[in-house]
């Protein structure tokens, strides 16, 4: 997946956050992920260590607040933000393009995953008319559509298993989950319900 910074942009990134206030661990890794769109979010040994050697460096310090520990730019860090507003300026614009490219990555890849989806359901749906053999004409139809609802019951279930341990999985390798992403999956997903209610009612 295509890489949200450069390598060393995050540690300007880091100073250029500090520089608008005071912030603990937590606030910094949410700033990142809401500046992103939601398509970063940095762990916590992603972000401490380079906040650690930021402090080393004298250009930040930090103190204990309750349970929470606040890190503050000093005037050191203050002056290297200054003098590399420019970079500060093509990192942002960088990083725009890079939620963009991984927002598309994303949204194609969730509707690959609806395309073999609705494939997968096309092909079950032949091999099972295929081989169905003809019910008795004495058979009661509620019978059958009991039955047929009781294999719907599965297919979703299954499919709901599915997605739900692919995003977990994916979100614990330290992938980024956008909003957009689950706002395709929402879409694509009523569409599959309307598309089914136009056939029950014919």
């Amino acid at each position: 997946m295509t890489p949200v910074f450069s390598h060393g942009d995050l540690r300007l990134y880091l100073l250029n956050l500090l520089d608008e206030g005071p912030r603990h661990g937590y606030d910094i890794m949410q700033a990142l992920s809401d500046r992103t769109g939601g398509t970063y979010t940095p762990s916590a040994g992603t972000v401490y260590p380079r906040l650690a050697k930021l402090e080393e460096e004298g250009l930040v310090t930090k103190s204990v607040d309750g349970r929470k520990t606040v890190y503050e730019i000093t005037p050191a860090g203050h002056a290297e933000v200054t003098a590399r507003a420019g970079d500060l300026e093509g990192i942002e614009a960088s990083l725009t393009d890079s939620v963009r490219l991984i927002a598309d990555e994303v949204r194609g890849s969730v509707r690959e995953a609806m395309r073999s989806l609705r494939a997968d359901l096309a092909a079950a749906s032949r091999e099972e008319q295929s081989s169905a053999t003809p019910p008795p004409a004495s058979d009661d139809p509620r019978v059958s559509s009991r039955e047929q609802v009781h294999r719907a019951d599965a297919a979703v279930s299954e499919f709901r298993a599915k997605i739900r341990s692919d995003l977990r999985s994916h979100v614990a390798r330290g992938g980024e989950l956008a909003a957009a992403t689950i706002d395709d999956l929402t879409s694509e997903l009523d569409r599959l319900s309307r598309d089914l209610i136009r056939t029950l009612r014919g």
